[in-house]
């Protein structure tokens, strides 16, 4: 006869032949092969070479969460820049377009940073606006991390009620 095959029970390591460990073969198991995690597995590997020193890394603005809500006389943005002041945003606004833009800048550390996971740097937002829209009469309030921009329409494109005669 040949060699006893190994069986791993549900409380025993899997067995280690040649300094690696063999996973038992499972042809019925649902999870043997995924191509979610395969695809998740790439995107790993390919995401932690663009970390690897030496190599070229991403260095470009940022994209913040924002919330749009459309009203009856008005376009109201509401985007969240946490730890942002002020004076490091700069807003534009076109006929067509709204663009805000700025820095969140670094704070002096006296210690080692051991984990970074706010975002630091430039930050971009823009948006196309409908026609309609009337950029003298923009208001933008600062409050809580959160910008509001308030873009109010011309009077000649706010929606109007017909009473039926």
């Amino acid at each position: 006869m040949g060699e006893p095959v190994p069986v791993q029970r549900q409380d025993e390591p899997p067995p280690v032949h040649s300094g690696q460990v063999v996973e038992p073969w499972r042809p019925f198991d649902r999870d043997l092969w995924s191509p979610f995690r395969e695809m998740d597995n790439m995107l790993s590997r390919v995401m932690r070479a663009f970390d690897a020193p030496g190599l070229y890394r991403w260095t470009g603005a940022f994209v913040p969460a924002v919330d749009v809500e459309e009203t009856e006389d008005a376009y109201i943005f509401e985007i969240e820049l946490p730890g942002m002041r002020r004076d490091d945003i700069s807003i534009e606004v076109s006929d067509t377009e709204l663009h805000v833009s700025g820095q969140v800048l670094d704070k002096e550390r006296t210690g080692v940073l051991r984990q970074r996971n706010r975002r630091m740097g430039a930050f971009d937002y823009r948006a196309s606006l409908p026609s309609g829209v009337d950029p003298d009469r923009t208001e933008a309030r600062f409050d809580d991390g959160v910008l509001t921009i308030r873009l109010p329409r011309s009077e000649s494109t706010r929606p109007r009620r017909i009473k039926i005669v």
